[in-house]
């Protein structure tokens, strides 16, 4: 399964010698990037709290609940709360990201993930994502997507962030699809070590020195030849 890890264009083509029937994609960072909406959400939330943190910090929420990544950051600013307060302030950030996801349109995918997606669908090959996050469905939507889509499997559903394998193996569950023959698109470490922890192939989306355990890295998408 393993291949020379490396920025490289990779050949959709070399699917069918590893038996990939179908493709799990994580959301933010692979097929939009979100990641500046949530982290202005959560700083507006823990600047009302007396703090702020870092966009480096912010790094480390990748694919991270929402309630794990709010315990996070309420340990960077030192603040302590209780279950119920903490479930206030969750849906507090939920809010203010969702008037900001409000907007998005598809030119707000990232740079291939339209045609791919596009292709995979005409292909025969089976779509799901993989995402903690819990408003997966709208962003899908408001990007034009959703329909391309097979399974969604999100924080409404799955218990255990990444790395545990749970999202990933609920999606092929759902594809009615064995690990090994799934194929998860992930930018962050943590997806990276989920997808193999499920027993599944992985390509990374982003930097090679983050994603080194990745079958294959890409800088984006559209390092997919398709055909």
């Amino acid at each position: 399964m393993s291949e020379s890890v490396a920025n490289e264009k990779y050949p959709i083509s070399n699917f069918k010698s590893k038996n990939i029937t179908a493709c799990i994609f994580d959301l933010d960072g692979v097929l939009v990037d979100t990641a500046g909406y949530h982290y202005q959400a959560w700083r507006l939330m823990a600047n009302d709290l007396g703090f702020d943190f870092t966009e480096l910090q912010n790094e480390k929420l990748k694919g991270v609940s929402r309630i794990d990544s709010l315990k996070l950051i309420l340990g960077w600013g030192n603040v302590t709360k209780n279950e119920e307060e903490m479930l206030v302030l969750a849906q507090k950030k939920n809010d203010d990201y969702l008037k900001m996801i409000e907007q998005m349109t598809p030119e707000n995918l990232l740079p291939g993930a339209f045609d791919l997606l596009k292709y995979l669908k005409a292909n025969g090959y089976k779509v799901a994502l993989g995402s903690a996050s819990k408003n997966a469905k709208l962003i899908l939507d408001k990007t034009g997507v959703l329909p391309l889509f097979d399974a969604i499997v999100d924080g409404n559903i799955v218990t255990s962030s990444k790395p545990d394998p749970q999202v990933f193996l609920k999606a092929a569950e759902l594809l009615n699809e064995q690990p090994e023959n799934c194929v998860v698109f992930e930018d962050a470490e943590a997806g990276v070590e989920a997808a193999l922890r499920g027993k599944m192939h992985v390509i990374g989306v982003g930097d090679k020195n983050i994603l080194a355990d990745a079958d294959v890295v890409v800088r984006s998408l559209d390092e997919i030849e398709l055909g």
